[in-house]
């Protein structure tokens, strides 16, 4: 706790908590963050003169120690990764060297990536006020080429600007596809920054990083210096090792700063977890909270009463758009002229709605604002008061990136954390030094992934023949061969070289959604409202599904596939809706296993077929008012799982009869699938599981979590690494939670096909404790 703090978060907190049934308690920690004071150098004595002139027109007398320390480094020509605080001024670092040597070099090109829109708008913004300010860096230009930039603005883009603001996704799609266009930009490219590099994980960051080899390839390719190729400048969010990781995405070896500089107000760190429902039921019986969303609308609504500006974070679009309307319902009872004030913002927005919210809320024409993840990243939004955190985000470094909105340049703000119905929340809420004291998770990569590697290297082919040296370099030989084998590349003596015709690039989607993307457009206007990954269409627009936009309600009338269309009608039934799927698996490989007494723990290769069967129809408050049946197309994934398996005498030697069995399984199997987000930085929706009394390969009671991506993304391999420390945390989350047998606090989980039937929660306990005293006993 800090001894100096200041009360304007508590002062917040208590108005909050005031808004609050008076039977209810909902705080289960409150924790005081200190403020911290900056840590200033001179400016370098190589940084261009009027650069620095006008930075300091801007504000900035000095920078922080963090900026001087990685402009330096990335000066001399070092790759370097700055991993510090949210809004600690990361933009300085890369900016700073960028300018100075775009206006000592009228050549030098740069290329700025960044995962989202939102954020490299914001950049753009920066670098063409500052490129405006210096006389002789008005020919740089700075313009976008993303999906929003029209043909033409693309073409003025490659042709006339020097520092281009893009993503991954362009640069795989039409940079690198169409190189010798780019041949100029690549030849001179002298930078490139990768903002928010600790967001590339998973299938997405695996390919990310094959990707960022394949631009680097090209521009040695095209360089006429010796050993020519960019300087990579990354910046992320406070992340474990940041310097293994920048090193993993780009495949060379990056030096890292991470001692934070700037100033930073204190802050108030509230953990809330909604009070059991009295009145109604969920399934099977069990008892149903207040839903993190509808909490976390009365708490932004009273906040922004008592005149804080907010911004409220969900975890779905849905919960964004039903967030911004109980807000709104809030105020017309407590503040009604400021009811029209907050709105919503998510990913699948045109581009000119998003445009135009995140003016509103820069400028303060809007008091509040409920959004997706689509706002964490680095949008420079400054006088927020509070954030509020509708369920845990899945990461640690999600969390403070998040909680970094508020209090940004110094100033107190409030955070609040509220608990979704999730065992994962569960554990943060009543364990708060596994949040506000663990170190940030290691971001998950893993470019060997054969399913990533393989289209990787057919593009990398396409651009420029592979050398021996390079698919050695990659670790791609075996995946090299193999597309030998299918006749899709042909190997020759100067190395790999594709097929006749071959063009692989529009085939890969590089942030891992399989079958491309489902428009869903308004039946009888024609109006596109948004869209969806095929993958995520059967459980998120099946026929019959409630889909919100901007806060109208639409129902699903139809989604063809084949066309990659969805049909939605206006309308606005009174409920939600949420899928119910069918897994089953099948090993298919040996993988590598470890035998404790009569448990064997292992991460292996798996089949997974998957069926959405139907959805459940829910009132606003939860209550289920059926199941409505779907007849969906299966699917198949290959990929990776841990496999725990006990043999049944020691199950009933500690109290699980036969009977339990399957009860207990299927709830630890639930409640670890919520907790592997604490070991593995992945969401709960990367990850899938699957548990049964006769196991598929010797009949053995066995547990299943698998990774939910073609190949696996190495979540379930962080898993395995880490079962002890994930499987006691699961275990601590099930005890914490106050239901008697069982909820979706614990051990329900919303996507379970059998309808959270049977569940056994003291069962899942001894369980998880069997497993975890096995492999006390007999360690790796």
């Amino acid at each position: 706790m800090a001894e100096v703090v200041s009360d304007f978060g508590r002062e917040l907190l208590a108005r909050a908590v005031d808004g609050a049934d008076p039977d209810e308690h909902p705080l289960r920690h409150v924790a005081d963050l200190p403020p911290r004071r900056a840590q200033t150098r001179p400016w370098p004595s190589w940084a261009d003169p009027d650069v620095v002139r006008a930075f300091v027109d801007r504000g900035v007398t000095e920078p922080w120690a963090h900026q001087a320390v990685a402009a330096d480094l990335a000066h001399s020509g070092r790759h370097v990764v700055l991993s510090t605080g949210t809004a600690s001024g990361k933009s300085l670092a890369y900016q700073l060297p960028i300018l100075t040597t775009l206006a000592a070099d009228p050549r030098a090109r740069v290329l700025y990536l960044s995962p989202t829109k939102a954020l490299g708008h914001d950049q753009l913004r920066a670098a063409q006020s500052l490129t405006d300010a210096v006389p002789r860096l008005r020919d740089v230009a700075p313009s976008p080429y993303d999906g929003d930039s029209s043909n033409d603005a693309r073409r003025l883009a490659r042709e006339r600007s020097r520092w281009i603001f893009s993503n991954p996704d362009m640069i795989h799609l039409s940079l690198l596809r169409n190189h010798a266009r780019w041949a100029v930009f690549l030849r001179n490219l002298k930078y490139v920054v990768v903002d928010e590099c600790h967001y590339y994980r998973g299938i997405f960051g695996s390919n990310v990083a094959m990707v960022l080899r394949r631009l680097v390839r090209l521009c040695e390719r095209y360089s006429t210096d010796d050993g020519g190729g960019p300087t990579v400048i990354f910046a992320s969010a406070t992340a474990s090792a940041p310097a293994a990781t920048a090193s993993e995405l780009l495949g060379h070896t990056v030096a890292e700063v991470t001692d934070d500089g700037s100033p930073q107000g204190g802050r108030t760190v509230a953990l809330w977890e909604p009070a059991l429902r009295d009145d109604i039921t969920g399934e099977n019986g069990a008892p149903v909270r207040r839903s993190a969303g509808s909490e976390a609308s009365r708490v932004m609504a009273d906040l922004i009463a008592e005149g804080a500006r907010t911004l409220t974070f969900v975890r779905s679009r849905r919960g964004a758009e039903l967030t911004a309307l109980g807000a709104r319902a809030r105020l017309e009872d407590v503040a009604p002229d400021l009811a029209h004030l907050v709105a919503s913002y998510r990913a699948g927005y045109l581009a000119e709605d998003r445009r135009t919210l995140e003016r509103a809320l820069s400028d303060g024409e809007l008091r509040g604002l409920a959004t997706t993840n689509a706002l964490e990243l680095g949008v420079d939004i400054a006088g927020l008061d509070a954030v509020v955190l509708a369920g845990f985000p899945g990461t640690v470094a999600s969390f403070w990136q998040q909680a970094g909105r508020a209090g940004r340049r110094g100033q107190s703000a409030l955070i609040v954390l509220i608990a979704r119905d999730d065992p994962l929340d569960t554990y943060l809420v009543h364990h708060p030094a596994a949040l506000l004291d663990k170190p940030i998770e290691r971001v998950v990569i893993d470019p060997t992934n054969p399913y990533v590697l393989g289209p990787q290297l057919l593009c990398a082919a396409t651009e420029l023949p592979l050398t021996e040296a390079e698919v050695r370099t990659w670790n791609a030989e075996a995946v090299a061969d193999a597309l030998v084998d299918d006749g899709l590349l042909r190997r020759r003596p100067a190395g790999y070289f594709p097929a006749p015709g071959l063009d692989p690039h529009p085939a890969v989607d590089i942030r891992g959604s399989s079958g491309g993307q489902i428009a869903i457009v308004e039946t009888g206007t024609g109006r596109m409202l948004g869209s969806t990954g095929a993958g995520q269409a059967p459980s998120s627009i099946h026929p019959g599904a409630v889909y919100l936009h901007q806060g109208e309600s639409y129902v699903v009338d139809s989604l063809d596939f084949e066309d990659g269309i969805a049909f939605v009608r206006a309308d606005d039934p009174g409920y939600s809706t949420s899928a119910r799927e069918l897994t089953d698996v099948a090993v298919t490989g040996p993988g590598e296993r470890h035998t404790a007494g009569p448990v064997t723990v292992g991460i292996v290769p798996v089949s997974v077929s998957h069926t959405v069967i139907g959805f459940l129809r829910r009132r606003m408050n939860g209550e289920v008012i059926d199941f409505v049946d779907l007849d969906m197309p299966t699917q198949t994934l290959e990929t990776m799982a841990v496999m725990c398996t006990i043999e049944p005498e020691a199950l009933g030697g500690s109290g699980i009869d036969d009977i339990r069995v399957p009860g207990s399984l299927h709830a630890a199997e639930h409640a670890a699938i919520g907790l592997l987000p604490l070991v593995a930085s992945c969401d709960r929706g990367d990850i899938g599981g699957v548990s049964t009394a006769v196991g598929p390969e010797s009949g053995t009671p066995t547990i299943f979590v698998y990774d939910g991506h073609p190949g696996g993304a190495g979540f379930a391999d962080r898993g395995y690494r880490q079962m002890s420390t994930w499987w006691e945390a699961t275990a601590s989350a099930i005890e914490s939670c106050e239901c008697p047998s069982g909820c979706p606090s614990c051990v329900q989980s919303p996507k379970c096909g059998n309808g959270n039937d049977p569940l056994d929660k003291a069962g899942a306990v001894t369980v998880l404790r069997l497993v975890l005293d096995e492999l006390a006993k007999h360690p790796t």
